[in-house]
């Protein structure tokens, strides 16, 4: 049996602590997405051991790797992690300090070679051995760069040049453990995050639609404070007539693409967030349904400090025959359950509770 390896760990930083819920649970999130997209990038046969926090713990028994195939996977680890930071970014609705601050964290990575040995716990595949406490405490050190890869003497007594597809300047670093010194070398990423292309602003609306129905209503509320408790798929079947509960389909963070399954009075749903602008006194965003028929716009704009004009507009497909229809058949049913919706609101409004200092 195998008893010497790689071992590779991505580690992620950059989050301050907070303090608010919604905060707390949108880090939490985000580094859920983030540790999988990360374990979704290997491409080199590499086995999770376990997730440690911000961290992977990844191995593979036998021989060192190439230099050439270890780069290639660092750096496709690393395009990945920020390419979807980027895509984040640009399609985010929350502005909560988790979520405005999730572009800048940052990712290293320790590599090092070793002997260790590994043992089941259920479905966990745990490692013990000096050299897996070795690659933790490199994790640790005296590096002043924030994204790097660090490579250990006993991975690659040199530290990798020869054909790697960018220049690549190499530092020497040694740790002091309480086991002697560990001898390493590291190079910054930081130009790869740079050289990415930026993320495009998706758009997944309606291409040909007509206004059917509106409504408004102001609310003793900051504008933030409004677009957590309207954009927050979660507090739907508590304002939204008709609506019985909300299921969330794939992960949960707001942004463009989130989709959701609403159970209704009259049967299911899914919707998608489709459309998002943001201004600190207007934000604008959109949802629509899966077959594309119908679009809900909702503007909000900031006419006090603490007040705040909610609009709530239906758009249909355009056609003449499917707009006439909508007038004979549903246009009074919907404008009260709107108006209904719009009144509900007020009371989850009043209990919602974001920093608005942004």
């Amino acid at each position: 049996m195998d008893t010497r390896g790689l071992l590779f760990i991505p580690d992620i930083s950059g989050f301050t602590k907070y303090v608010t819920e919604t905060e707390i649970s949108h880090s939490r999130n985000l580094i859920q997405e983030l540790l999988e997209v990360l374990i979704d990038a290997n491409q080199i046969g590499l086995e999770v051991s376990e997730i440690e926090g911000d961290a992977v713990l990844f191995f593979r028994y036998g021989e060192r790797p190439d230099p050439l195939q270890l780069n290639e996977q660092v750096e496709r680890m690393f395009r990945a992690f920020h390419e979807r930071l980027k895509a984040y970014d640009v399609a985010r609705f929350c502005q909560c300090r988790a979520c405005v601050s999730a572009s800048e964290l940052t990712l290293k990575i320790i590599t090092h070679y070793g002997e260790f040995t590994s043992y089941n716990v259920k479905q966990f595949n745990k490692l013990i051995g000096r050299d897996v406490i070795v690659a933790h405490q490199l994790l640790k050190n005296d590096i002043d760069h924030h994204e790097y890869w660090l490579v250990t003497a006993a991975l690659l007594p040199e530290p990798p040049q020869a054909g790697l597809p960018r220049p690549t300047d190499w530092n020497p670093g040694v740790k002091h453990t309480e086991s002697g010194d560990v001898a390493y070398h590291y190079t910054s990423l930081g130009d790869l995050k740079r050289n990415l292309p930026p993320a495009p602003a998706p758009d997944l609306g309606i291409a040909r639609s007509t206004r059917v129905l509106a409504a408004s209503r102001e609310y003793e509320a900051h504008l933030i404070t409004m677009l957590h408790a309207v954009g927050n798929f979660t507090y739907r079947s508590r304002w939204q007539d008709g609506v019985r509960s909300v299921e969330e389909v794939g992960h949960y963070l707001p942004r463009i693409g989130t989709r959701c399954r609403r159970v209704m009075d009259n049967g299911e749903v899914v919707v998608y967030a489709s459309s998002y602008s943001f201004r600190p006194d207007r934000v604008v965003f959109s949802e629509t349904d899966e077959s594309r028929t119908a679009t809900s716009f909702f503007t909000l704009e900031q006419i006090e400090p603490y007040r705040t004009r909610l609009t709530v507009e239906l758009h249909i497909r355009k056609g003449a025959f499917r707009e006439l229809l909508f007038k004979l058949r549903q246009s009074n049913a919907q404008a009260a359950s709107l108006q209904k919706s719009l009144a509900n609101l007020e009371s989850v409004v009043k209990e919602i509770n974001v920093p608005v200092e942004y």
